[in-house]
């Protein structure tokens, strides 16, 4: 069992930054990839990026390459998501989620465990 809970969300202007975190509980975070989705009103829910269970690897989203770095410490259980140039577009609730197989990390459904989300608001 993993319990999940990200910070770190707000409100910037565009052009700004925001780190979020994640931290997670239990004994198994290590095991996980782990992978951040957002969510705006209205739309889908929609893959950002995600990590490799140590951090060799990751992923990301078109939309945000370049602009989003995501980084884990294993040590501390949690993982986090760099935001620079935020655009208003980006504004969205923001989750991380735990997947056991990297081949599914763009795929909502093969997630196992979710954070409640933090509210990221991009102004113009």
């Amino acid at each position: 069992q993993v319990q999940l809970v990200e910070s770190g969300g707000g409100l910037v202007q565009a052009g700004g930054s925001l780190r979020l975190s994640c931290a997670a509980s239990g004994r198994t975070f290590s095991s996980y990839a782990m992978g951040w989705f957002r969510q705006a009103p209205g739309k889908e829910r929609e893959f950002v990026a995600a990590i490799s269970r140590i951090g060799v690897r990751s992923y990301y989203a078109d939309s945000v390459k370049g602009r989003f770095t995501i980084f884990r410490d294993n040590a501390k259980n949690t993982v986090y998501l760099e935001m620079n140039s935020l655009k208003p577009e980006d504004t969205a609730a923001y989750y991380c989620a735990a997947v056991w197989n990297w081949d599914y990390i763009t795929i909502v459904d093969r997630y196992t465990y979710w954070g409640q989300g933090t509210q990221v608001t991009v102004s113009s």
